[in-house]
């Protein structure tokens, strides 16, 4: 009796484990797995998962390409035997370094001697170079460098520009849904205007910045020896001393002549009256006839 009584037990304890078990594997048929909820997810979800790696990457891109922007300009003077060759050693400099002269400006005299000036664009990246092969040219005699860093009003500029295109989204967006008054559409249309404006004003100065930071300017003062006794054929400083001497003399000589074109009116005025008073002086002093002894002044005094 007993034992049929634990028999018993056993067997419901086994139906109830069982039991147990069919219920769990029902409920794990029900139950998608992680698989199938996210291959089950909404598209707009599975579309917006692309979008946002494509921006942090971008930003992340972004951040590590970032590079100083900074604007570097030199001057530099060199001493050389001959201007012309040392132009073009200048110009072979500038080709060699993968730039370009783009101004240039000569300067000749007697005293001062002969000097030009180039002006260089060179990439930024060999900037230091092109100092450095200055010195083979000729003796260097001085040189002056200085940067500027535009990062930040480079950034601004950009932000500006971000702005002013989704403002201009906007402003697009509006005037295509607009349906009022021809006023109001007029009003849109001028401050789509004026957005236009200041993007293309701010791209200009992006512009403007990236290719002073990309190319940089080096000013290149060439030019020859003062010379000493004057250039050939010329007669050399003595010569130039007696002809200065000449043209000091004639410089007087005419200022001379001038004076006395204000002089001579003077004396002659000076003259007239000291010959008057000189007549009437002598009228004065003259004898009278049948007055004995007496001027006329004596007789015009007694009468």
């Amino acid at each position: 009796m007993k034992l049929s009584m634990v028999g018993s037990i056993v067997i419901v304890l086994f139906a109830v484990t069982g039991c147990r078990e069919d219920n769990v594997r029902r409920n794990r048929s029900n139950t998608p797995s992680a698989e199938a909820a996210l291959a089950g997810a909404p598209a707009a979800e599975r579309l917006l998962q692309p979008e946002q790696a494509a921006t942090s990457s971008t930003s992340t891109s972004t951040d590590s390409t970032v590079a100083p922007m900074i604007i570097r300009t030199g001057d530099a003077s060199i001493e050389v035997d001959s201007l012309d060759k040392g132009m073009a050693a200048v110009r072979a400099l500038a080709g060699r370094l993968g730039g370009y002269v783009a101004n240039t400006s000569m300067q000749a005299g007697n005293e001062q001697g002969h000097s030009a000036t180039l002006q260089l664009k060179i990439p930024a990246a060999r900037f230091d170079e092109a100092l450095a092969g200055l010195k083979p040219i000729g003796k260097l005699e001085s040189t002056n460098v200085a940067a500027e860093d535009v990062g930040e009003e480079y950034v601004d500029v950009s932000a500006r520009v971000a702005n002013g295109r989704r403002l201009e989204t906007r402003l697009l967006d509006l005037l295509a849904t607009r349906t009022g008054k021809l006023s109001d559409v007029l009003e849109v249309e001028t401050e789509l205007s004026r957005v236009r404006g200041e993007i293309d004003s701010a791209e200009g100065r992006l512009r403007y910045l990236r290719a002073h930071v990309a190319m940089s300017t080096l000013s290149v003062t060439v030019h020859e020896p003062v010379p000493i006794v004057g250039e050939q054929g010329s007669g050399g400083v003595i010569a130039e001393s007696f002809r200065e001497m000449w043209r000091n003399f004639v410089s007087f000589v005419a200022g001379f002549i001038a004076l006395l074109g204000y002089l001579v009116p003077l004396v002659v005025v000076l003259g007239a009256f000291m010959y008057g008073l000189v007549t009437i002086s002598r009228r004065m002093k003259r004898p009278v006839p049948g007055g004995v002894g007496k001027t006329e002044s004596e007789v015009v005094g007694s009468g």
